[in-house]
């Protein structure tokens, strides 16, 4: 095997925020080991098509690159790690995925707590896994069979890893994590009070991702709503817009809960846009089930939607449920898509001639306002930068910007 080969060592990342936060740990572990032909693959499994993309991007790597170390972990290794194993893939636990051993390297004390994951600098934004694991029981979702009950790192640890990520210039930090607003359950403390701590940082902007609705208590809403450099941006795990379907999903909060909270945001700061994670053809879901969905997306002025049909988990109660069938779901996810396309881009059309303030991505072209809309330059700016600009002009899902 040639030097150069042996030095080849790379990280695929399917899936969350999260995962692409983990696999700057994985690639610094691995690092750490003895050098060798090594990809590791760091798996999602939210649906059926990211198992299934896992699974032919590993079966490709084993092809063509006979001898190297191909590495599978992540949440599809958790639920499908023997189908993996067989393939010829080394198999590695998420909870180990950012050892150093799991590569290969001696083998280190184990962390007491979550350690904060943060992604590289390869993009202007960094995001920061601050929590993993979800203490629910969500008749869908296979994270706590994939991820365990949630956990979180220390507070003290976030604030450092934030200070990490300023340090080498990034203007903006995304927190992320699989129950983001549980965070602190297991300690103590809380989402909120993280986030004060980590304002207390000269951090510019400051994202959340997913939350749960029914956990965004006052603290955490005065928050999302007067602090200046958080952003205008909050996206929800709404799942569904029909009460009897909420309750199949054994959700934690109902559709009313869902508009009201959405009307309160907007009206404490009306530049507040909301995203939100929908399920189309869950188990049992009828057309006028489907309906009430269809409607959230104008009742809850979702204009970033993240749309996807239900797909059968191993070994959760809707699985067990009566089906509505692929076919049917995917063409329920289909019309979402396309009333969010359609939203989306009505809201986009009202943007047109306002100032905004963009972070400029490392290609120095492309980049997010403060509001999310994702934007095109018409000159290019210097790649990290955050600058002042005006959007012209619709192309497509994306604004050109002056």
């Amino acid at each position: 095997m040639s030097a150069a080969l042996a030095d080849r060592q790379e990280v695929v990342n399917f899936g969350c925020r999260l995962n692409i936060a983990e696999g700057e740990a994985i690639r610094t572990a691995a690092m750490q080991a003895p050098r060798r032909d090594r990809i590791v693959f760091n798996s999602c499994a939210v649906t059926d098509e990211a198992v299934r993309q896992a699974k032919q991007a590993v079966r490709r790597a084993l092809r063509e690159r006979p001898g190297a170390d191909v590495v599978v972990t992540g949440c599809a290794a958790e639920l499908e790690g023997d189908t993996f194993a067989a393939m010829g893939a080394r198999v590695v636990a998420n909870d180990a995925k950012g050892l150093a051993q799991s590569y290969g390297a001696a083998a280190a004390p184990a962390a007491a707590s979550y350690t904060p994951a943060l992604s590289g600098a390869d993009h202007a934004r960094a995001f920061l896994g601050v929590q993993t694991g979800c203490s629910h029981s969500c008749t869908f979702c296979a994270t706590v069979i994939a991820r365990g009950t949630a956990r979180s790192a220390t507070v003290d640890a976030v604030v450092g890893a934030a200070q990490i990520a300023l340090d080498r210039g990034q203007r903006e930090i995304v927190l992320t994590g699989v129950d983001l607003a549980s965070y602190g359950d297991d300690s103590g403390t809380s989402l909120a009070a993280l986030v004060d701590a980590l304002l207390r940082l000269p951090i510019e902007r400051l994202r959340l991702s997913s939350l749960d609705p029914n956990r965004i208590d006052d603290a955490l809403f005065a928050l999302l709503t007067g602090e200046a450099r958080i952003m205008p941006h909050v996206h929800l795990s709404l799942q569904a817009g029909d009460d009897m379907v909420l309750t199949r999903m054994k959700r934690r909060h109902r559709r009313a809960d869902a508009v009201r909270l959405t009307e309160r945001l907007k009206a404490a700061r009306p530049e507040i846009t909301i995203g939100a994670d929908l399920i189309a053809g869950f188990p049992t879901e009828d057309d006028r089930m489907f309906a009430n969905s269809m409607a959230l997306i104008d009742d809850c002025d979702i204009v970033f939607g993240h749309i996807f049909p239900y797909s059968p988990r191993a070994g959760t109660p809707a699985a067990r449920m009566p089906q509505v069938g692929r076919a049917i779901a995917r063409g329920r996810a289909a019309r979402l898509r396309e009333a969010n396309a359609n939203r989306r881009a009505a809201w986009l059309d009202a943007q047109i001639g306002r100032a905004a303030s963009m972070l400029v991505e490392r290609d120095g072209l492309t980049g997010h306002a403060e509001n999310f809309a994702a934007l095109t330059l018409m000159a290019p700016a210097e790649p990290g930068s955050i600058v002042p600009v005006r959007l012209a002009v619709r192309n497509g899902d994306r604004m050109m910007a002056a």
